[in-house]
């Protein structure tokens, strides 16, 4: 990695530490949702919004922000856009009420896809021999993030409230913004393009592609599913017969380290042009995940298992899509990945909104009989969709 001109080793892993960073803001709350609704005495309902707030947040950067690396300068943008999501954790932290709380989330998902940034900018930087290598730490980096960010956040909040795992990454973002500052190269588009002409051609994408449209589907839908679960796993883990602390409760996100082996395989799987198949597994083991879940209350190895399951499935799905949609136009990969991840997130965002009514309603029986039936919705679509794929290639 050394041997790129504008990439240093230290310089691809402060990228890959600034996107787990950034990701991982997305998940702080989720073992601290107990907790939370403790101390502003507000139902399982009311503060499982936090969590979809952190995924609208996301799909609206997505869309409206992403796009922005193609018309302004790089690192300056990317700087900027870390402050602000730092600002939003500290807003966190000092909230005196819920409504400041979703204020502050809002912001943080907002500027947070950063990360969707930082991988493309690090893949343009690296010399054509690297550029696997470097992109592949720099997706190792948002995958950490993503397993590791209920960990820390459960970890952090035993050394005192809920409020200090906000301020702790505040303060480390700020700095993280400060170093790519200091070390990243400025770099501006040649070709300039209006911000309406760049939203525009997403929607025209939609509008075009049958492929990106059936992929989106399924991703939505498998990380809706992700977040179904997710979300009200502490009010589960809080409560008899477990009664775990928010540390505990965040470990069950190191569980999801499958998600990274299923990565790996599925790209391998799309080097040899079996994405499809890699699908289809993803979708099968996804609907199966929800016999151990639906035992969770009763079983921690069921749990357990039933985590690894739905983790893995879920990577396996998302990076199988990956992997065919930026094939369909190479020159606007950043707009099909825009487009794609929208989906994804909105998807996410349903999910976590559905999830804490349905557990508030119906318990963890209603959650399993919900993710069930929704896995077996995706199974169809996705088969649907592949068939077609195949009927038009």
């Amino acid at each position: 990695m050394a041997g790129t001109q504008s990439l240093s080793t230290f310089l691809v892993w402060l990228m890959a530490t600034a996107i787990g960073g950034a990701v991982a803001s997305n998940y702080y709350a989720q073992p601290l949702l107990d907790s939370i609704a403790t101390e502003y005495g507000v139902s399982y309902g009311a503060v499982g919004i936090i969590v979809t707030v952190a995924q609208i947040g996301y799909g609206i950067g997505l869309l409206l922000l992403v796009p922005l690396g193609d018309k302004f300068e790089k690192r300056n943008l990317i700087c900027i856009m870390t402050l602000i999501s730092a600002s939003g954790l500290l807003i966190s932290g000092l909230s005196p009420s819920l409504p400041f709380l979703l204020l502050g989330t809002g912001i943080t998902a907002l500027f947070s896809v950063v990360t969707q940034l930082l991988i493309p900018f690090g893949a343009q930087l690296a010399r054509p021999e690297m550029r696997g290598r470097i992109v592949g730490v720099l997706m190792s980096g948002l995958l950490m993030g993503i397993l590791l960010g209920r960990s820390v956040s459960g970890g952090l909040s035993e050394f005192g409230s809920w409020r200090i795992v906000y301020f702790v990454a505040a303060v480390f973002m700020s700095l993280v913004a400060f170093l790519l500052w200091k070390l990243l190269p400025q770099h501006r588009n040649e070709k300039q393009v209006s911000y309406a002409e760049l939203l525009l051609s997403v929607g025209r994408l939609f509008a075009q592609e049958p492929v990106l449209r059936s992929r989106s589907v399924m991703g939505a839908l498998s990380f809706g599913l992700f977040a179904l679960f997710w979300t009200p796993l502490s009010f589960l883990l809080s409560a008899p017969p477990y009664e775990y602390s928010n540390a505990v409760i965040g470990l069950f996100g190191l569980t999801g380290a499958a998600g990274a082996l299923s990565a790996g395989w599925a790209g391998r799987l799309a080097d040899k042009g079996r994405s499809s198949l890699a699908v289809v597994l993803g979708l099968v083991i996804m609907l199966g995940s929800w016999i151990p879940l639906g035992f969770s209350p009763v079983s921690i190895i069921a749990l357990v298992v039933g985590v690894i399951f739905l983790d893995f499935a879920v990577q396996l799905v998302h990076v199988s899509n990956m992997n065919i949609i930026i094939k369909l136009h190479p020159e606007q990969r950043s707009r099909l990945n825009a487009g794609y991840m929208t989906a994804y997130f909105v998807g996410g965002a349903s999910g976590s909104f559905i999830s804490a009514h349905i557990y508030e309603d119906y318990g963890w029986l209603g959650i399993t009989l919900t993710g069930f039936g929704i896995s077996l919705l995706a199974l169809t679509l996705g088969l649907n969709g592949l068939h077609r794929e195949k009927r038009s290639a």
